[in-house]
């Protein structure tokens, strides 16, 4: 009984990068993803690619430099992120502000950009499943609406990936248009 214990803990604790508070209902046991972006706390190196043109059938991605600090809110059902984007030619800086909501289980994450501080992008939301992230929500872009994906992978202590997806035709076809590597600075 203690090795299937052991089993079934090491089997939860995978679905979810930072240990997840668990809540079992008859047999089924429901992962509490309050702790999904534990393993950002801290400050980070980033390092980008960013296709130069988006939905334009680019090949041409532009590499960068970057950092990110983020924090626990909200009792730790929040958290925020200061982050400094090197952009060549247009560096600028950045929140990523998230919140948890218990009874859907899922983040919604938003983002303020400093080159536009009265506009906040419409969340994508989601949540971590067998180590993976995927959240999703709608935009415009050109004036035309999109779907948004982010997706947070190679999760360990001190590295990260997270990439930016694009849709213009309702989640039939993405273009990956922004990808960054993480990883720990303190």
């Amino acid at each position: 009984m203690k090795a299937l214990a052991t089993t079934l803990l090491a089997t939860l604790l995978m679905a979810n990068p930072a240990h997840a508070d668990n809540q079992t209902t008859g047999n089924t046991t429901m992962i509490d993803h309050a702790h999904d972006f534990d393993f950002l706390i801290g400050k980070w190196r980033v390092h980008h690619w960013r296709l130069k043109d988006r939905l334009a059938n680019s090949h041409e991605w532009i590499e960068f430099d970057g950092s990110s600090t983020l924090w626990m809110t909200m009792d730790g059902r929040g958290t925020v992120d200061d982050n400094f984007i090197d952009l060549p030619g247009n560096p600028y800086r950045a929140v990523g502000v998230r919140g948890y909501d218990p009874k859907t289980r899922t983040w919604a994450i938003f983002w303020l950009d400093g080159r536009n501080p009265h506009h906040i992008e419409p969340p994508v939301v989601g949540n971590f499943q067998n180590g993976v992230g995927t959240f999703e929500g709608d935009d415009t872009f050109n004036d035309k609406p999109i779907k948004v994906r982010f997706t947070w992978s190679r999760i360990t202590h001190n590295s990260a990936h997270w990439e930016q997806a694009f849709s213009p035709d309702g989640g039939k076809t993405w273009e990956v248009n922004w990808r960054m590597d993480f990883v720990r600075a303190g």
